[in-house]
């Protein structure tokens, strides 16, 4: 289930920062296959819903879900009030690491659909990012089970690379990886919930300790080869699976 206190605040300032981007969205369709009916869950203000597709949105804040162009049903992820084969397709996009039980969770998508398709970053790859390498180390904290690995094997889902585009439109935590400058903004802090999860000390010392070396020229220096990519894999992965994969 997404936090809602952390949800309901964050998610006043969501859409200045957070969109869709059209690379993302049509790899996440792609990966829909023919399914005519989706369900998102943990929607959030679906900026990756199909247009073309009939989807039923599940979003437990109501903050996020009053920014939607369309309702959304108000449920967990872990006890989806729909039956079995109720959909051809289940979406996730960046939100089971905020649900009480994402095994649970994936499951119960599993059960009302017949194709999963997640995506989802492996934490386990974070550290080596220079942005938490060199001004986040905490991250580690928030760090735990499971593991991408895990939620792939219990739905039985093939794990594919998303590298992310060097102008990538949607704000999440690694999406300027080649404009460190941006961080600077407390507006797209708002729209990662990593800083607020690490607290104001950590944000306030790791955005001076950016913004001296972006001043200095530090960090150009130790990230120059990044400025001649123009994608970049940053450990965030699409699983897509069949229902009849689920493990457990």
């Amino acid at each position: 289930m997404t936090e809602p206190p952390l949800y309901d605040t964050l998610g006043v300032t969501y859409t200045a920062t957070r969109g869709t981007d059209p690379r993302l969205a049509a790899r996440f369709w792609k990966a829909l296959g023919d399914a005519r009916s989706v369900l998102n869950v943990g929607a959030g203000t679906g900026s990756y819903e199909p247009p073309d597709r009939y989807v039923v949105a599940v979003e437990p804040s109501p903050v996020m879900a009053a920014q939607r162009s369309s309702p959304a049903v108000r449920a967990s992820a872990e006890a989806l009030p729909f039956h079995d084969d109720a959909f051809d397709a289940a979406m996730a996009i960046l939100s089971d690491h905020h649900w009480d039980d994402p095994i649970a969770g994936l499951r119960e998508m599993a059960r009302v659909a017949r194709r999963l398709v997640v995506f989802q970053f492996d934490a386990q790859a974070f550290p080596e990012t220079w942005l938490v390498r060199d001004y986040l180390p905490e991250f580690h904290r928030l760090i735990g089970p499971p593991t991408l690995a895990e939620r792939a094997a219990a739905i039985g889902a093939r794990v594919e690379v998303v590298p992310i585009p060097w102008d990538c439109r949607d704000g999440f935590l690694h999406a300027h990886w080649r404009r460190p400058e941006a961080y600077l903004d407390e507006r797209v802090r708002r729209g990662a919930s990593v800083w607020s999860r690490l607290g104001p000390e950590i944000e306030a010392r790791a955005v001076a300790r950016l913004r001296a070396d972006l001043e200095s020229g530090a960090w150009h220096a130790r990230n120059a080869e990044l400025l001649e990519l123009d994608e970049l894999d940053l450990g965030y992965r699409l699983l897509v699976a069949p229902r009849d994969a689920v493990t457990g």
